[in-house]
């Protein structure tokens, strides 16, 4: 029986990227279905007294969280993670080698569209507000499931949901089915909330 899930990311969080690779591979060796959720760190963070250098790189983190948004509203749910694929990889793995957060992601918004096949003046609503219902709604429907404590990445499984998991490197093959088996196993049970320990590593990209 498939299992439909649920993943919400902002395609500028390097976390929601490892753990998305992950749900990619699981797509190909589970019976399991994702349904991939734009969300925005920007519109999590409204009205947080943040450091100005976090502060400029999440005012920046807005143009990729809606241009994945206005993909989803103008060309269909099943065009959203051909986008963040190509534009998570320009982000995260390569790089573009731009320093200014802004620059450095309209390029790799730049970059997204074209290898999704997408039309390239979409890179446009990263500076308009089109879609910023749509986009804090979806930030809404994730946060409802899991509490308004967390960020991405959101993980919701037949509407059981969870922050993360978080890891670095993703895992690969049966080892990725046997972590995902395991995140089912907590998933399975009510009263489980949380899991954690400190941060030995950064993200690690293949």
């Amino acid at each position: 029986m498939t299992q439909h899930v649920d993943y919400w990311f902002d395609p500028i969080c390097p976390w929601a990227w490892m753990t998305s690779r992950w749900m990619t591979e699981i797509e190909g060796i589970r019976d399991v279905e994702v349904t991939w959720h734009p969300f925005s760190l920007g519109i999590l963070n409204e009205g947080n007294d943040l450091e100005e250098g976090y502060r400029e790189h999440i005012a920046a983190s807005w143009g990729p969280a809606r241009v994945a948004m206005a993909v989803r509203e103008l060309h269909g749910q099943e065009s959203v993670k051909p986008f963040y694929d190509a534009v998570g990889t320009a982000i995260h793995p390569e790089g573009t080698g731009e320093e200014d957060d802004a620059v450095r992601y309209r390029e790799a918004i730049l970059r997204g569209l074209r290898e999704a096949g997408l039309p390239e003046d979409l890179v446009e609503y990263a500076g308009k507000t089109d879609y910023d219902e749509a986009l804090r709604a979806s930030n809404q429907r994730g946060l409802d499931l899991v509490g308004d404590d967390v960020g991405v990445p959101i993980i919701a499984i037949e509407g059981t949901a969870f922050f993360g998991p978080v890891m670095s490197p993703a895992p690969k093959g049966e080892e990725a089915g046997r972590v995902w088996d395991g995140a089912l196993a907590l998933a399975s049970y009510e009263g489980f909330f949380e899991l954690k320990r400190s941060r030995t590593r950064g993200p690690q990209f293949d």
